[in-house]
C-alpha cells in the first residue's frame, strides 16, 4: 500500500494496520528462527509498510498541533 492510499484511510484504520503489520512482522521474525521462511524479502516489506504508517500517522500529529497552535 502507498503513502498516498494511506493518507486516505482515517485514524482508526491506521492504528488497526499497524497492529496488524507489527503481528506479521513478529511471526515472520518467528519463521525466521525455524527456518519456514520462503520469501525473505517479505520482512522488508512488512518493516517499510509499517514505517509507511507510522509516517502518516505522525504527519497528521504535526498537522494537528499546528492546528492548535494557529488557533
Amino acid at each position: 500500500m502507498t503513502a498516498a492510499e494511506l493518507r486516505e484511510l482515517p485514524d482508526d484504520e491506521l492504528r488497526q494496520r499497524y497492529t496488524e503489520g507489527k503481528e506479521e512482522l513478529f511471526n515472520l521474525r518467528f519463521q525466521v528462527v525455524t527456518g519456514q521462511l520462503d520469501d525473505p524479502r517479505q520482512l522488508s516489506r512488512v518493516r517499510r509498510d509499517i514505517a509507511r504508517v507510522l509516517t502518516v500517522m505522525r504527519e497528521r500529529e504535526i498537522a494537528a498541533a499546528r492546528g492548535k497552535v494557529g488557533a
